[in-house]
C-alpha cells in the first residue's frame, strides 16, 4: 500500500516516513502544501498523512482543491492544532481521521490501518480470501492455518491484492500502489512477484485475467 505524508517538520517527516515503511508501506513525502497538492492529485495514494500549517499552501486548502477534483484517497489530519474549531474545518474539509500533536507513532499506524481496512470494506486487520490470512497488524501471512514466509515486496503484493480482492487489478495499477514515483515501471519485477506468490499460497490464488491483470480470488470462485 503506497502512502504520502505531507509534513513540514522535517524530522517529523523522517520519522514518519521511517516508521511507514518499516511496517511495510511506500511512501513518498512533501514539506510544503504546493508540492503536496501536487502529489496527491497526480499519483494514486491508498492514504495520505496531512499537516495543517504547511508552508505555501496550507493544509485544509490543499484538502479541499483534492477533494473538488475528486481525490478520494482516505486523509489522516495531523497537526499541533487542537482546537474543536480546527477539527472540524478539516473534517469539513474531506478529512477521514484526525491526530493531534504529540502523538504515538503506534496510534498513527493503527489509524492508518484503519483507513485502509475501511476503504476497502473491510471490518477486521484480519483479511480473508479462501484458505489465505493476512494479518496486516503484524503482516503475519498463512494458509491453512500455516505460516508462509514472505518478501517485502511479496507482501505489499498479497496485502494490496487482498485488500481488493475478487476485484481485477492491472499490472498498472499494481505497480503505481507498490512502489514509489522513480520506480522504473517498464520493469516486469510485477509478473515476477506474483510467480512466487502462486510458488508459496498456491497456483490457484491468483488469478490472471488475459489483457486485464490480476484477481485474487478463493479458488472455488476463480472464473
Amino acid at each position: 500500500m503506497r502512502l504520502l505524508v505531507v509534513e513540514d517538520d522535517p524530522d517529523l517527516n523522517r520519522q514518519l516516513v521511517t516508521a511507514f515503511q518499516e511496517a511495510g508501506y511506500v511512501v513518498d513525502s512533501a514539506t510544503d502544501g504546493e508540492d503536496g497538492h501536487f502529489l496527491g492529485d497526480t499519483e494514486p495514494y491508498d492514504a495520505v498523512v496531512l499537516d495543517l500549517g504547511l508552508p505555501e499552501m496550507d493544509g485544509v486548502t490543499v484538502l479541499e482543491k483534492w477533494r473538488r477534483a475528486g481525490r478520494m484517497m482516505p486523509v489522516l489530519i495531523l497537526t499541533a492544532r487542537d482546537r474543536w474549531s480546527d477539527k472540524v474545518a478539516g473534517f469539513d474539509a474531506g478529512a477521514d481521521d484526525y491526530v493531534a500533536k504529540p502523538f504515538f507513532m503506534e496510534e498513527v499506524l493503527a489509524r492508518i490501518r484503519a483507513l485502509l481496512r475501511r476503504s476497502t470494506g473491510h471490518a477486521t486487520s484480519e483479511l480473508e480470501c479462501g484458505p489465505l490470512r493476512v494479518d496486516t497488524r503484524t503482516s503475519r501471512v498463512t494458509v491453512n492455518g500455516a505460516a508462509v514466509k514472505l518478501t517485502s515486496l511479496e507482501y505489499r503484493l498479497i496485502e494490496y491484492l487482498i485488500h481488493h480482492q475478487g476485484r481485477i487489478i492491472s499490472r498498472t495499477e499494481l505497480v503505481e500502489h507498490l512502489y514509489d514515483q522513480d520506480f522504473d515501471r517498464d520493469s516486469n519485477t510485477i509478473e515476477v512477484f506474483v510467480g512466487r506468490l502462486r510458488r508459496k499460497l498456491g497456483k490457484d490464488m491468483i488469478e490472471t485475467v488475459r489483457g486485464l491483470g490480476y484477481r485474487l480470488a478463493a479458488p472455488e470462485d476463480a472464473v
